[in-house]
């Protein structure tokens, strides 16, 4: 067993933990999930016991449940949705002289696994000594494939080390093997009891496979496997299958010196309105193609695929050794998410466990996309059309609120809204605004015309119509947004919050803006040219509050006459505070649980000044008490900008380690997808000081000195180029592509193939802002110790952190 406090071995491209610990196995599969976006495999071991959680997950695959409440509301959603574990094709079960390999018996005198960020695979070596002495070696790896969406395979090697020995294996396709919920609603523990049910079975030969459905969601999914058998010698083999089994059994006497081997392909495929043998046949299809391929060509294809991923993406980090391995395994994991999503939801926790019920929520717009749109524009493509997908529900759902245009979702994997809790659910309009952001960015850094067309424009029109319906004109002309929840969960039900009214400006604009250059979508949906002045005259009139006294803007309007939380009264045991507290308490309180207004001085920073900035950051540090792995990356970027390097430093190593220290406790139930996007926010929109407003690419780099370099690539409008920051100098150039103007510093630059240096501007950020009595950030010491201390107060699943 590594002596590393946590467990995981340093290393730039991999993610190693040597030797078993089976208390860890929880968190560490997590970590070890292997995903291609619509396949998401959990990093259980093959053997299927011991584990922490099973999980293997289809993407928008879902049972739905009830939602029923105390008291009745208008407008509350009545079906909530959450993800099935489905059908787990990883089971090779070893049994060794008739003793099941089982790792909490016997003795692993060796044991590692090892997630390669390069080649996309997860391996593990063991040496296992059974109870009666018998020694083996078994070496497995496995992946989702990239290349082919519907496929996942694993090697399975089993070598007897002292002596001939009979080996058995059995190959398994299982479907609704029981899971130890920890959910405390009774409802969603029922819906996840044997969600699915049987409706057709084959096996024949070495392969199988089974078609199942939801009982109520109605969806229907299918899992197949086949299997190459290498040994030196004959063997016995037999399958066959029932409603929930399939199993693969294969007997062989393999000398000392000698090996079997094993591949299996397995291919998933679900659909909403496809019957039974249609799936069969997709999945069985999909089988045929993975074993022309074969594994040696699968292994291929991954690694050229990951090539190419890296060479537009890498972020090279010199100084700490583990802030480097920290943001390449944040990167993996943001590919794994959405590379093959295809219209389908970038969830919360990705396709890595079942925390959140796996919804996707705003996260993946204001915080994973910006990542992929500079680093694997189609995959953020492909999320947009997911929302673009879910249109008329949003459509649905607005008219039930009495308004017009589309009110997205809070919390969802269908598109419809799944919140039961309405401050946070239905009255955070900003994901609207958020998700149009995300469709002005993409255009900006693609130029897709077609996009804009055929999706980015209704998608823009229809988020403007509701903002114009929301707000109103008050009697001074002022347009205003009330009773709505931005993005801090800690305050609800808000008149003007600030980061939903610029936001709600932005979108207004970008709406006429595209209407006007695709006037026939804009006739299609009816919207005429008072229409798009009304849209025009709410932007200008937009009220952003602001307190001229103590030269900040309120959080939201209001806000700084709340009463102040006692910070140094509250014991540290009591956060986070909404266990602990009632939320009407923490409602009139000046206390932000995740970066709201200082993540619209990220988004929207064209609207502050530099000394507003560094005010309101100033301001709202002191009342930050970070209860959200959402905030951290947000606080790195803006920390940054105003000049605290340092303390911008200790947000980034807390966002990018957020899931390898498991600092809230809870990686059990899969990684936090948006902290992970906050590691690339922290280096490239913080020290790199990427900004894209108003279309133009922007770069104010900076380098905290506990670092020595920072590189990063990014993708825009189909150049591909290289930021390099050292401690006096960034320096420029394309990799691959034509030109490209960006502005460094505030002056205009032209890249090109020929590397350009330019100096950094000094800054005098003055006295470091104070955070919340014991809230402020772990420090990252000056010798890069690979330490970080343990949550003093574990943080659960029950509420959205």
């Amino acid at each position: 067993m590594s002596e590393e406090p946590h467990g995981y071995e340093c290393a730039p491209w991999e993610l190693r933990w040597r030797g078993m610990d089976v208390d860890a196995l929880q968190r560490t599969e997590s970590a070890f999930a292997v995903s291609n976006g619509h396949i998401g495999l959990r990093g259980t071991l093959e053997e299927a016991e011991p584990r922490g959680l099973p999980g293997t997950y289809l993407n928008g695959f879902y049972e739905q449940h009830e939602l029923p409440y105390a008291e009745a509301g208008y407008g509350y959603p009545e079906e909530g949705q959450t993800v099935v574990n489905v059908t787990d094709g990883k089971i090779i079960r070893l049994l060794v002289e008739d003793e099941p390999l089982d790792m909490r018996y016997g003795a692993a005198t060796a044991h590692d696994r090892v997630l390669d960020f390069r080649k996309g695979t997860l391996s593990r070596s063991t040496e296992w000594s059974s109870p009666t002495g018998r020694r083996v070696r078994v070496r497995t790896e496995r992946l989702v494939s990239f290349t082919q969406r519907a496929i996942a395979a694993i090697r399975y090697e089993v070598e007897p080390l002292d002596e001939d020995l009979q080996l058995v294996v059995q190959s398994d396709l299982l479907a609704n093997e029981p899971i130890e919920s920890d959910t405390s609603d009774p409802r969603v523990a029922a819906a996840l009891n044997a969600p699915l049910v049987g409706e057709f079975h084959r096996a024949s030969d070495y392969n199988a496979v089974l078609v199942h459905r939801t009982r109520r969601s109605g969806l229907r999914m299918a899992a197949a496997m086949d299997h190459k058998i290498e040994v030196d010698d004959g063997i016995r083999a037999r399958i066959h299958s029932e409603d929930d089994l399939a199993r693969l059994t294969v007997a062989v006497d393999v000398p000392k010196g000698g090996r079997l081997r094993i591949t299996k392909f397995l291919a998933y495929g679900w659909s909403a309105q496809r019957s039974v043998p249609a799936l069969r046949a997709q999945v069985e299809a999909a089988l045929a193609g993975a074993r022309q391929t074969g594994w040696k060509g699968l292994l291929t294809e991954q690694r050229q695929f990951l090539d190419d991923f890296w060479a537009t993406s890498d972020i090279e980090v010199d100084g700490d050794p583990e802030l480097q391995q920290a943001v390449r395994f944040a990167l993996f994991h943001l590919l794994q998410a959405g590379a093959r999503g295809e219209s389908r939801a970038i969830a919360g926790k990705g396709l890595t466990g079942p925390g959140y019920d796996g919804h996707a929520f705003w996260d993946t717009e204001s915080f994973v996309l910006p990542v992929l749109t500079y680093t694997m524009p189609d995959a953020a493509r492909d999320a947009l059309r997911w929302r673009h997908s879910t249109m008329d529900k949003a459509r649905e759902r607005a008219h039930q609120l009495g308004l017009r245009g589309a009110a997205f979702p809070w919390r969802s994997i269908n598109g419809a809204e799944c919140s039961a809790y309405w401050p946070a659910g239905t009255a955070a309009f900003h994901v609207s605004a958020d998700i149009a952001d995300a469709v002005l960015r993409y255009l900006n850094a693609t130029g897709d015309e077609e996009f804009e067309r055929d999706y980015g424009t209704e998608l823009l029109l229809e988020t403007a119509r509701l903002w114009a319906s929301l707000g109103h004109h008050d009697r001074h002309g002022a347009f205003r947004i009330d009773g709505v929840t931005g993005p801090d969960e800690y305050s609800a039900v808000a008149d003007n919050n600030v980061y939903t009214n610029l936001m709600a400006r932005r979108n207004l604009l970008a709406a006429a803006e595209s209407c006007e250059r695709h006037p026939d979508v804009a006739a299609r949906f009816g919207v005429d040219t008072v229409e798009l002045d009304s849209w025009r005259a709410a932007a200008a009139a937009m009220f952003v509050p602001y307190d001229e006294e103590l030269g900040v803007h309120p959080q939201s309007e209001g806000f700084l006459e709340h009463d102040e939380w006692d910070y140094t009264g509250t014991d540290s045991a009591h956060y986070p505070l909404l266990l602990h507290y009632p939320y009407f308490d923490l409602y009139r309180k000046q206390v932000v649980k995740q970066a709201d207004l200082v993540l619209a001085l990220h988004l929207c920073g064209d609207s502050f000044s530099q000394e507003e900035k560094a005010r309101d950051f100033a301001y709202y540090e002191a009342r930050t008490v970070r209860d959200s792995s959402l905030s951290a990356g947000t606080q790195a970027v803006i920390a940054a900008e105003v000049g605290h390097l340092d303390l911008a430093y200790d947000y980034l190593a807390e966002a990018a380690l957020t899931d390898l220290h498991d600092v809230h406790n809870n990686v059990r139930n899969g990684l936090h997808m948006a902290s992970l996007a906050g590691a690339w926010q922290g280096t490239v929109a913080g020290f790199g000081g990427l900004r894209d407003h108003g279309g133009t690419l922007a770069f104010t780099p900076r380098l905290p000195p506990q670092l020595d370099r920072i590189t990063f690539r990014l993708m825009f409008r189909g150049t591909r180029f290289q930021v390099e920051i050292d401690r006096d100098q960034a320096t420029y150039h394309v990799l691959d592509g034509d030109p490209l103007e960006v502005l460094h510093h505030g002056d205009r630059i032209t890249l090109t193939p020929e590397p350009q240096r330019f100096p950094i501007p000094k800054i005098d950020a003055g006295e470091p802002p104070k955070q919340p009595a014991g809230r402020a950030p772990m420090r990252r010491d000056s010798e890069k110790v690979r330490q970080y201390a343990e949550p003093a107060n574990p943080i659960t699943e029950t509420y959205r952190e």
